[in-house]
């Protein structure tokens, strides 16, 4: 019973890491920097508690949700695709944007610096963006590797001169790349935010920077950084449950799962190649 019990957590912890990442390998295969992850998680969490507020419905949580990511990502793309910015520039101050953003919407709608009210979500099995996150990996794995638009995002990616030569708008393969990336974490922050019911000030707590470090020691392919998402979740889960026995002083256990996005992190650097134009314009 103990064992579904940490199995059941551990997926409802890795559900919004697994459609960030997801995110994250689709804008950085097609050369985009993902610095923004945190930003997309962040803004999709507000959204989707406001629209579910507005609306009253946890179904229009979820498109208040995508819409914030969407936003965020096109911010992105005009910054970066449009005029050529740089892309850790950008994703430094859309993560700063979104943290003042959410905390002045947050003020302004809702009377509040700390938190909304409770708004209709999704519970248990019964949360759709659970379900997508738990397939977005193997979904994403296919449409990379027998689509056409995957063949011209791994072109984009890697020789973005060559993919021009033969007539593919590396423009347009970025603007779309990263609008899904927006997108996908976007959700993420939505089950984040409908799943609690309700939106607290920064509550994607650095979850966009361990999603791009399971990119990373994914070697940038969908089904790796799955199964990097899942153990940083399952220490995530360990560290709650070792909180709850109270055998450990709670500022240690807290480090887990940093302390494990490290380790990864640095097991692959040096020996992973990144997409040969990541971070070029």
């Amino acid at each position: 019973m103990m064992l579904l019990l940490f199995l059941w957590q551990t997926l409802r912890i890795a559900a919004p890491y697994l459609l960030a990442a997801a995110g994250g390998v689709v804008a950085e295969r097609a050369g985009v920097v993902s610095l923004t992850l945190e930003s997309f998680l962040l803004s999709g969490a507000f959204g989707a508690v406001a629209a579910s507020h507005w609306g009253q419905s946890a179904w229009i949580g979820v498109l208040g949700g995508l819409g914030a990511g969407l936003f965020f990502g096109a911010l992105h793309a005009l910054a970066t695709v449009r005029f050529k910015a740089d892309q850790i520039v950008s994703g430094v101050a859309l993560n700063l944007l979104a943290v003042g953003l959410t905390r002045f919407l947050l003020q302004m709608g809702f009377d509040s610096s700390s938190n909304s009210p409770r708004v209709p979500g999704f519970e248990g099995l019964g949360h759709p963006l659970l379900w997508l996150g738990l397939l977005i990996m193997p979904v994403l794995a296919w449409t990379l590797a027998h689509t056409r638009y995957g063949l011209r995002l791994r072109a984009v990616g890697e020789h973005p001169q060559a993919a021009e030569s033969l007539g593919i708008s590396v423009a347009k393969v970025r603007w779309v790349a990263v609008l899904a990336s927006g997108g996908l974490a976007g959700l993420g922050g939505a089950f984040l935010s409908l799943d609690q019911h309700q939106f607290t000030d920064q509550m994607s707590a650095g979850r966009g920077f361990i999603a791009l470090a399971a990119v990373i020691s994914g070697r940038w392919q969908p089904m790796r950084a799955g199964v990097a998402c899942l153990l940083f979740a399952a220490a995530e889960t360990l560290q709650i449950q070792l909180q709850a026995a109270a055998a450990i002083p709670t500022q240690f256990l807290a480090m887990i799962p940093y302390a494990l996005t490290l380790i990864a992190v640095a097991g692959v650097v040096g020996r992973s190649r990144p997409p040969a134009a990541l971070g070029r314009a």
